[in-house]
């Protein structure tokens, strides 16, 4: 039963990527965007557990409102994920941010979507014939 938990939680976690991966743009900025939302979210989580009784006490309306305005501000936080790079570490984050840039396409772009689209056929693309 777990196994299946992990097995299909993976394939809905990669999913998930691939959508963000995609409307995104598919480059550095959709990969920090997901890691730093999923970080936020966890720690988000790990707050809203504390506060679980909440629900056994008759604040379920608004123990699921402040789960909703969290995971809202952890998205802004998430579109927000450079600046943050940039502040960590005033001249070296910049840096690291640009070389990050600069390295991503060419060392772990290819390897995650490998990854992410390893269930999906592959499209070959004709290309068009003059009219």
């Amino acid at each position: 039963m777990v196994n299946d938990f992990v097995g299909k939680g993976h394939g809905w976690f990669r999913q998930w990527f691939r959508k963000v991966w995609r409307v995104r743009g598919g480059g550095l900025y959709a990969c920090g965007f997901a890691l730093t939302f999923v970080v936020l979210e966890v720690g988000s989580l790990a707050d809203d557990v504390l506060g679980i009784g909440a629900i056994f006490t008759g604040q379920a309306i608004e123990f699921f409102l402040n789960f909703l305005m969290d995971s809202l501000t952890n998205t802004l936080k998430a579109f927000m994920w450079p600046v943050y790079v940039v502040q960590w570490a005033p001249p070296w984050g910049a840096v690291g941010l640009g070389m990050a840039y600069w390295l991503f396409p060419t060392t772990l772009k290819k390897p995650i979507e490998r990854w992410m689209f390893q269930d999906e056929p592959e499209v070959v693309e004709e290309p068009e014939k003059g009219k």
